[in-house]
This record gives C-alpha cells, sequence and structure tokens, in this order.
C-alpha cells in the first residue's frame, strides 16, 4: 500500500530542486500535492504534469511565502482542490553568500523572510487546517545551520533560526498531534547549487572528500526522508533535525 494514500500535502518551493523532488515522491506515494511556486510558473506546471501522467493528484499554487495574504491563498486553493490537509513542507528558501563587508540590510531581510518569517506564517496557518488526527510539518534546514562556511553567516543564521522553530513549534503543537520535524541535507546537487557554481568545483571535490558515503547529494536523497517524516512509520517522532547529508558534518 502506498505510504501517503489519502494525504494531502501543501509543499512550498516545489518548482525545482528538493522540492519537486518531494513533489514527486509524495505523489507516487498517493499523496494530494500542493505544488507551490513564487515565480517559476513553467517548473511548477511541469512538476504537477509529471505526479499526472503517472496517476496521481496535483495543482500548482502560485504565493510568496513571506506574505500572509498569498500564504492563506495558498492553502485556500489546496483546500478547494482536496479538502483537507496532512503534510506541510517548508521548503522556499532563498541564498547568497557574500563577504561581511558586503552583507546588507536588504539582503539580511530577503533571506530571513523567505526562510525563516515563510516557515513560521506557513506553520501557522497549516496549524488552522489540520485536522482533529493532527498532521506533519517538514522545514527544510541545512547542515550549516550548525557548520557555517565562510561568507555564509547570513545563510545559516537562517537555518539556525529554523532547527530552533522546529524543536519551539513541535512542543507548541504536540498536544494538537501535529509533529514538526526538519531535513538537514548536506551539499545537493540542485539548480541553486548549480548557478552558485558549486557542482564541478573544487568545493564539490572537498565535499565529497570528507563525505564518509563519498558522493554529492541529489534531491530524491531528500525526497526520501521527507517521505519518512510524513508517513505513519514517523507516527512518534517530533521536534527532531535529521540530517541527510551522507554523513557530512
Amino acid at each position: 500500500m502506498s505510504k501517503l494514500a489519502g494525504k494531502v500535502a501543501v509543499i512550498t518551493g516545489a518548482s525545482k530542486g528538493i522540492g519537486a523532488a518531494i513533489a514527486r515522491k509524495y505523489g507516487a506515494e498517493g499523496a494530494s500535492v500542493v505544488v507551490n511556486y513564487a515565480s517559476d510558473k513553467a517548473g511548477a506546471e511541469a512538476v504537477v504534469n509529471d505526479i499526472t501522467a503517472k496517476g496521481g493528484k496535483a495543482v500548482a499554487v502560485q504565493g510568496d511565502v513571506a506574505k500572509k495574504a498569498d500564504i492563506q491563498r495558498i492553502f485556500a486553493e489546496g483546500k478547494k482542490a482536496y479538502g483537507r490537509l496532512d503534510v506541510l513542507v517548508n521548503n522556499a528558501g532563498v541564498f547568497r553568500f557574500h563577504p561581511l563587508e558586503e552583507i546588507t540590510e536588504e539582503e539580511f531581510h530577503r533571506q530571513f523572510n523567505i526562510n525563516v518569517l515563510g516557515t513560521l506564517l506557513a506553520t501557522q496557518e497549516a496549524a488552522k487546517h489540520f485536522g482533529a488526527e493532527g498532521g506533519s510539518v517538514i522545514n527544510i534546514s541545512s547542515v550549516v545551520a550548525t557548520n557555517p562556511p565562510a561568507n555564509s553567516v547570513v545563510y545559516s543564521a537562517t537555518k539556525g533560526a529554523v532547527d530552533t522553530l522546529t524543536v519551539g513549534l513541535a512542543r507548541d503543537l504536540g498536544p494538537r498531534k501535529i509533529r514538526v520535524n526538519a531535513i538537514a541535507p548536506g551539499g545537493v546537487d540542485t539548480e541553486g547549487a548549480q548557478t552558485l557554481g558549486m557542482i564541478g568545483s573544487d568545493m564539490e571535490k572537498y565535499l565529497v572528500s570528507t563525505t564518509p558515503l563519498g558522493r554529492i547529494g541529489q534531491p530524491d536523497d531528500i525526497a526520501r526522508a521527507a517521505l519518512f517524516l510524513a508517513s505513519d512509520d514517523a507516527v512518534w517522532v517530533t521536534g527532531e533535525i535529521i540530517r541527510a547529508s551522507g554523513g557530512w558534518r
């Protein structure tokens, strides 16, 4: 039997990368998926088409997670399409690496508004839509939350905040049977990593050489962990930050 049969999941930032992989994995496991995107409509529609072509259910919904009105609309559209909510994956995120002297107020607020405020607002809204049986919230963090590389201080700080939100929200929402966990990936071969220039670089070689499992991560590696946390296999797991990094620390 499919692990997510009958469940409905909202995945933010799901037009590409890790979010898209999670959406496809959930769709293949029987979930009805709300594929959120901020600007990449074509990417989101491609993910929806991949899911529906295999007999799954999915809709694409635009929305900026840093805006409360957009968050409310995302969940309203999900409820209109599928009538319930069981899983939220807070995947939407942005990053940019700068040396200290180049950090601006605008870039600080951009990253914190999407990565941290967006996670909080989406969870706040999801809590209104989960039923009496509870639900699962999965935040996408990063190993940089506890091991920040050079020039990543703002991004790493946002992921440290996500880890703290995860533990705090697990305690706040536990009495309502809502589980809150996070996944902390290491280096993953995504569009963002390619844009950053990491893939094929000395940085990738370093990551591979210092990763016990000996390779760069793939989006599906993270999707497998997200499937576990969304499923009933993780019914007794909350407040945890699970490293999905091939052992890299």
